[in-house]
Parts: C-alpha cells; sequence; structure tokens
C-alpha cells in the first residue's frame, strides 16, 4: 500500500472478494538523505495515508524498511548507469528486486498465498506451458506492464492486480463511494528517491565535485568539436534543449561516450536506428524464442510500439530488428516486447545500432 488512490482501491476490492488481507507499506529511501523530499510514494505523508486506508477497512497494516536493500541496489544501479552514459528505469528494478524481491519473501515468511499491488495489469497464465506472464490492463492509458517485465515466473505466479479490468476514473470513484482517504490523492510523476524531479541533483548529491570532475568534455558533431558541455551524465540522447552550441539548426544528443568524457551531437535523421541488442533479457510468455518472432516492441514507458523482429542471439540477449527505424534507440532503457496484449519478455538496450 503505496498511500495512493490506486493501491488503496485495490485493497478495497480484495476484501471484498473474502480475501484476508495484510496492508504493507515500504520505506525505501532515507528521509534524511533527503530532507525537501517528504512527498509522493513511499514518503512519511504516503506511509500516513496507506495506514488511514487500512484502518478505515480493517485489516492491519506494517511497514517494512527496505532502505538500505533499496539504496544497494536500485539507487546505486540509477547512479552508476548514468556515470556508464546510460539512462536507467529504476522503477523495473525496483519491480525486479524489492516489490517481487525482498518484499515476496516477507510475503512468503508472514504465510501469504499472494502479493497484490495497484498496478494497471493483468496476469495470465498458458495452461499447455505453465508459463505465467503480464498482460495489458483494461485501462491502455494507465497501463503499466512496461515496469514489469523483469518479474520473475515465481513472482507473477503469486501476483494479483485487482485493478487490471478498471479504468483510473473507475477506480477514483471507487474509492470515493468508499470514503477512502486516498480517493482525490495526485498521481506520482517523479522517480521517489530523485529530489526536484531532477536527477542531476541526486547525482550531485552523491558524487561530489561532479561537476567540477566532468565539466568542459568535448561536443563533435560530424567528427568535429563545436564547443564544451558541463558533463556527460547532464545529457541524455535525443536531447535538444541545453546542449549550448550555435550550429544555426537544432542539434540532438545521439550518442555519450563516459570513457572519454564526449557528447556526440547529429541532426535528427542521425537518430534513427533499426536494430539494437537487448541483454539480462527475461522472457515471460515462452521460456525461449527458438525461431525469429514478430512482436510490437517499445523502448520506453510513453512509447506506443513499433513492429520489430525478435531473434534470440544467447541465453542473455535478443537482436530486436524494427521494420521502420525507430528514433532516439537509449542504451540503458527497457525495452519490452508485447505480442498483442501480452508481454513475451524483455531485455536493456545495450548497442543503439548493430
Amino acid at each position: 500500500m503505496s498511500g495512493g488512490v490506486d493501491s488503496s482501491v485495490a485493497a478495497a476490492l480484495l476484501k471484498d472478494e473474502g480475501y484476508n488481507l495484510i496492508g504493507i507499506t515500504m520505506k525505501t529511501w532515507g528521509f534524511d538523505d533527503f530532507p525537501l523530499k517528504d512527498s509522493g510514494c513511499c514518503s512519511l505523508e504516503a506511509i500516513y495515508n496507506a495506514r488511514n486506508v487500512a484502518t478505515k477497512l480493517g485489516i492491519p497494516h506494517y511497514t517494512f524498511d527496505f532502505t538500505e536493500r533499496f539504496n544497494e541496489t536500485v539507487i546505486d544501479n540509477f547512479i552508476k548507469e548514468y556515470m556508464a552514459g546510460r539512462t536507467p528505469n529504476p522503477c523495473v528494478l525496483c519491480n525486479k528486486t524489492i516489490k517481487w524481491g525482498v518484499l515476496l519473501d516477507r510475503a512468503k515468511e508472514l504465510g501469504a498465498d499472494f502479493i497484490a499491488t495497484g498496478h494497471y495489469a493483468r496476469v495470465k497464465k498458458d495452461e499447455s506451458t505453465g508459463r505465467f506472464y503480464a498482460s495489458n490492463s483494461h485501462d491502455s492509458n494507465k497501463d503499466q506492464t512496461y515496469a514489469l517485465w523483469q518479474v520473475s515466473q515465481e513472482g507473477l505466479a503469486m501476483t494479483l492486480f485487482p485493478l487490471g479490468e478498471y479504468t483510473k476514473p473507475e477506480t477514483r470513484k471507487m474509492a470515493e463511494k468508499l470514503g477512502l482517504k486516498t480517493a482525490h490523492e495526485p498521481d506520482s510523476q517523479e522517480i521517489c528517491f530523485v529530489p526536484n524531479n531532477d536527477y542531476r541533483e541526486l547525482l550531485e548529491i552523491r558524487i561530489p565535485d561532479l561537476k567540477k570532475k566532468l565539466e568542459n568534455g568535448d561536443i563533435v558533431y560530424h567528427d568535429k568539436k563545436i564547443g564544451t558541455h558541463k558533463g556527460f551524465p547532464y545529457y541524455t540522447i535525443g536531447q535538444r534543449r541545453g546542449i549550448n552550441v550555435s550550429a544555426g539548426k537544432p542539434l540532438y544528443v545521439s550518442k555519450i561516450d563516459a570513457e572519454s568524457n564526449t557528447i556526440f551531437v547529429d541532426d535528427e535523421t542521425g537518430l534513427y536506428n533499426r536494430t539494437f541488442i537487448a541483454k539480462d533479457i527475461n522472457l515471460m510468455k515462452y521460456a525461449r524464442l527458438d525461431a525469429p518472432l514478430k512482436a510490437n516492441v517499445k523502448i520506453r514507458y510513453k512509447d506506443p510500439g513499433a513492429p520489430a523482429v525478435l531473434e534470440q542471439i544467447s541465453d542473455t540477449e535478443i537482436k530486436v530488428t524494427f521494420d521502420d527505424p525507430k528514433k532516439s534507440i537509449t542504451p540503458g532503457q527497457s525495452a519490452v516486447f508485447y505480442e498483442g496484449a501480452d508481454v513475451i519478455g524483455g531485455g536493456i538496450i545495450s548497442i543503439n545500432n548493430y
């Protein structure tokens, strides 16, 4: 129970169905680290909201402190990825290591048969293979399957998504009808541990003198230096604003070389590629891809996806070839593969051309 409307209504729906519930809220980042960021998911206010809802529903509520594990896995990885010139998805890693990691382990210790969340998604099972997989929710605008691709078979088998058949407006109406305090809580649009929704501030907190160490690196356009930048971690693929070079035309970040502290820029046409490698794959619907498979591939959360061919080239890698060139394929981001509404699996983008 995050303290938002979605997990609150999910709990209420399950209680109505007769489930014996325990409400759990996770503390995942230290308030002392970010004293000015005490709002949104996982904040003290959110914990109080969750407890209030649990009390109203008549279910026990516990708060578990996973701060150390969260810092060691999610936050450290987030910083490591940016410092390697990549753009990470911390929510994907949190789902794998925290919600369907230490929380799942704690739930089993407590004797729980399932864990349930307020995600807008569905879980399905292929009876012929016995494999579980995520599938799109009824609300296409709120669907959250993109962030769930790393959840294991064990995790999926123990998961309930009560909101998978509802839309967000319907969820809010149910919360209002139930008189839940969280009925009008705004949706969280931020990464929970990033102050002021600016990842650069987090990097500067954790890495002293970051700017001083990396400023004045080269900006290169078609093999020619055209300016200097403030440090490679401050840029992402596809970025246009804030490059601060005068070229008489729009230029975009097309490549980041962390080792040499170089930012490469190009015209918009230079942002398009057809092929990349997804590494550290996790397959849901199939145990392995034994032949090339047509799929719809998303390369970022709000991406509607595009048709592509998947070819598994090792136990940990899949080659993805889009039918048409795709813009701003960004190393470090998640690529998620869909067959209709069903999640085939996903991987981490490691090469933006092949």
